[in-house]
């Protein structure tokens, strides 16, 4: 079965160990392509998960429940030949992230409601997040670890009720959250906390306390992660980098508890030498999401430079940067308030961002109508060798050594590969060596 893969990793640990896994944390149909034909050659586990906000029962961002995200995710595994026991499927923030401006009866409710969803549509990693406010807590304080913990508990219980009703394998759990929360650093200078070892420790503590109060001592059992802040962010402009040291208070703790490891989000754009170090520091569940789609939409630029090289005719071009700006301009929602600055700021980000808010308008009608036409109007073309050079100067060494043929779909996927290969490496799913 795939989830005991994640039974492993926290065995391995125990044993010294150092083995991780990536979590690809993207709903892009051409990224989990690629993700899922890595593993059908490579005999891996992939491991997929979608957020709260992504996906949930009303649909979402993506406009899928999660029935609906799990029969994308299996169809993709289909076309690449994956079979579906290599596909874990995980539950990011699963809690009342959504509905925080509601009433804390109704948004709880809703939460149970989204997390059993989650479970009856076949996910069996879910990460419980209740950190938040809701609408009748106290706005003039910090909500207390003890009501946090109480609200993971209640919807655990409601994930291990819809379990046993539909006969699911028993899930494992992932509880905690970064600082600061989902979204990103917006300056490079602001002061990132690595999470205290005392707070981690109390989250671990008040939180077993609050599953065996709840009547669940042998859930916690499948408790395998807590969710910190080891130091790690990416903005616009910028890649904050791991640091071992300020993060050896968290390493020495959680030493201390053989049967968890740590998870660390937005480990986008870290070097592969950070990725390992911070598998080897236990921080192994390692996930991505932006750097893929930002490797995506930079390959797809570079085509259509190709394309403006090769066609002298401009209304024969497919134009799409414009069209991918022009959607996003008419739909701000996903970037406004994202991309803080003047016009020329926002023109730059809007393209070029490593925060990829562009990756919310890759489903676009007119967008996908462009990339068709770039994509006929490259296959249509002989692609010179030293256009590939000009742009895209790394895939040109493979097609010269052979790894692959010219073509744009083979050129993005490469470029994506690429980033999945340094996650590959970190967290021992491939021979480690350093770049």
């Amino acid at each position: 079965m795939s989830i005991e893969i994640l039974d492993d990793i926290v065995r391995d640990k125990k044993n010294g160990i150092a083995h991780g896994i990536t979590s690809i944390c993207s709903a892009h149909p051409f990224v989990l392509r690629v993700v899922m034909e890595r593993a059908a050659r490579n005999e891996t586990i992939v491991l997929v998960e979608s957020t709260c906000n992504q996906v949930n029962q009303f649909g979402g961002y993506t406009g899928m429940t999660p029935e609906a995200f799990v029969a994308f995710v299996h169809d993709l595994a289909l076309q690449a030949g994956l079979p579906r026991e290599h596909i874990l499927l995980g539950g990011d923030h699963l809690g009342p992230n959504v509905w925080q401006n509601e009433l804390a009866e109704h948004a709880m409710a809703k939460s149970a409601e989204l997390v059993r969803a989650y479970i009856k549509a076949g996910y069996t990693k879910i990460h419980l997040d209740a950190s938040m406010k809701l609408g009748d807590d106290d706005p003039s304080r910090p909500l207390a670890v003890e009501i946090a913990a109480q609200r993971s508990a209640f919807l655990a219980k409601n994930a291990e009720q819809a379990c046993t009703e539909v006969g699911m394998i028993a899930p494992r759990y992932v509880f905690g959250t970064e600082v600061p929360i989902p979204g990103g650093a917006q300056n490079e200078h602001a002061e990132l906390c690595v999470t205290d070892p005392l707070d981690a420790r109390q989250t671990i503590d008040i939180s077993q306390n609050a599953f065996t109060r709840a009547g669940l001592e042998a859930v916690w059992e499948r408790v395998l992660a807590l969710v910190v802040q080891p130091g790690v962010e990416f903005g616009d402009e910028f890649v904050l980098d791991y640091q071992r040291e300020p993060a050896r208070g968290l390493v020495n703790l959680i030493e201390t508890y053989p049967n968890l490891v740590y998870e660390a989000h937005s480990t986008d754009y870290q070097t592969r030498q950070g990725l390992r170090e911070l598998v080897q520091d236990h921080f192994a569940i390692l996930k991505v999401g932006p750097a893929l789609t930002f490797a995506f939409r930079e390959a797809v630029f570079a085509l259509v430079n190709v394309e403006n090289e090769l066609i002298t005719s401009i209304a024969d071009r497919s134009h799409l940067i414009e069209v991918l700006d022009a959607a996003m301009l008419k739909d701000p929602h996903h970037w406004r308030n994202y991309y803080p600055g003047n016009e020329e700021n926002t023109r730059l980000d809007r393209k070029y961002s490593l925060s990829d808010r562009s990756r919310y308008y890759w489903v676009n009608p007119d967008v996908q109508n462009a990339l068709q036409k770039l994509f006929a109007n490259l296959h249509r073309l002989h692609i010179p060798l030293s256009l590939i050079s000009q742009f895209s100067p790394l895939q040109y060494q493979k097609i010269r050594s052979g790894e692959f043929t010219a073509s744009p779909e083979a050129i993005i996927k490469d470029r994506i590969g690429s980033v999945l290969e340094d996650y590959d490496q970190a967290t021992g799913n491939a021979p480690f060596t350093l770049p």
